[in-house]
């Protein structure tokens, strides 16, 4: 679970309404243009108050600990305890349009029950639409193997097909060394078939180490190495060894416009590589239902790059947790937008993956 590296701040509650409405407008500002807020940007935004009023609510807002200052004389930013409570108490959440909704459904829907191509078009669906990296955990896989089968590509390739108890279909291209027959496919199909029905890919695993050297006595040369090739190519699907599918890093170089802002990035590409530690924070959205959110400092991963996540779950029909699903970028995502689309595009991929 994710520690908390700073104590929340004030409430709303602890805000009049001329503070809140500042507050309000240097957020919205903020999150719009990147840049420092001053008095007088929110005086000629038609707030009735002098620039020296305003002036004087912002300097409570920042011995609040909801504004800083990035400079002696420059306007204000919200910190991360200020992107909190504006997220949690004063944002107004949008709606996914209908031809985003039509679009999300027909890219998901359209790999049928590949489960691997649905996760990986799903974190390209969020790195497009949201314009920061869409990442994707893939699923604890608990199910017993259904099936297994080696199809003939080309005279190089094949697909290994795994097809498992609960309908998701795993595939992985192998190279095939010269001389492979269609026999011999066959072979290799049948040998793991007759080992891992029933039993999930950790489980098979296991239990395959103890097998290759019966195959490769039993059969032919390259049905023996096919069996082997193919254990190797299904690498993921384990409680251990789940995959965390990363798109649009380059995303989130377009945002970056000064040399602050480019080690920011830096940083963050950096927590990206962080695979376990990565799993682990969105592993917590799969504790509770609906969008989770992670600014800057609130976790150790992105304390440093100042960065944050939106997640989701995404379920079975019965509720059972598969994955999370979410968007990473600077502090200042549009939270309006992706919000409801990181929801919408968990709901659907669990559909598709039920289905």
């Amino acid at each position: 679970m994710t520690t908390p590296l700073f104590s929340r701040g004030p409430t709303l509650g602890e805000l009049d309404e001329r503070a809140r409405d500042i507050f309000r407008r240097i957020v919205e500002t903020y999150l719009e243009t990147g840049e420092p807020v001053g008095s007088r940007t929110i005086s000629r935004a038609g707030v009735p108050l002098s620039a020296a009023s305003i002036r004087n609510t912002m300097q409570d807002l920042t011995h609040l600990g909801l504004l800083g200052a990035p400079h002696v004389s420059a306007g204000r930013l919200p910190t991360h305890a200020g992107l909190r409570l504006f997220v949690d108490g004063l944002l107004e959440v949008g709606d996914v349009a209908e031809d985003e909704r039509r679009s999300i459904e027909a890219r998901l829907r359209a790999h049928g029950r590949n489960y691997e191509d649905a996760l990986n078009e799903a974190s390209a669906i969020l790195s497009g639409l949201a314009g920061g990296a869409g990442v994707v955990v893939t699923p604890v896989r608990d199910g017993g193997v259904k099936h297994v089968e080696f199809v003939a590509l080309a005279p190089d390739r094949a697909l290994a097909i795994m097809v498992f108890e609960d309908g998701t279909v795993e595939n992985r291209l192998v190279r095939l060394a010269a001389g492979v027959t269609p026999s011999a496919l066959q072979e290799a199909s049948n040998f793991l078939n007759a080992r891992m029905m029933g039993r999930t890919v950790v489980e098979a695993r296991t239990a395959l180490r103890g097998d290759l050297d019966r195959a490769r006595r039993e059969l032919d040369v390259t049905a023996a190495r096919l069996v082997e090739d193919g254990m190797a190519a299904w690498s993921g699907g384990g409680e251990t060894e789940r995959a965390l599918i990363v798109r649009g890093r380059a995303n989130l170089l377009g945002d970056a416009q000064a040399l602050e802002d480019l080690e920011r990035v830096r940083m963050l590409f950096e927590d990206l590589e962080q695979k376990e530690q990565l799993i682990s924070l969105l592993d917590g959205v799969r504790e509770g239902e609906g969008v989770r959110i992670f600014i800057g400092a609130e976790t150790r991963l992105f304390s440093l790059s100042g960065s944050a996540v939106i997640a989701a779950p995404y379920m079975t029909g019965n509720q059972r947790v598969l994955g999370a699903i979410g968007v990473i970028g600077p502090a200042r995502l549009n939270y309006a937008r992706i919000i409801p689309l990181v929801d919408y595009t968990a709901r659907v991929l669990g559909q598709v993956m039920n289905s």
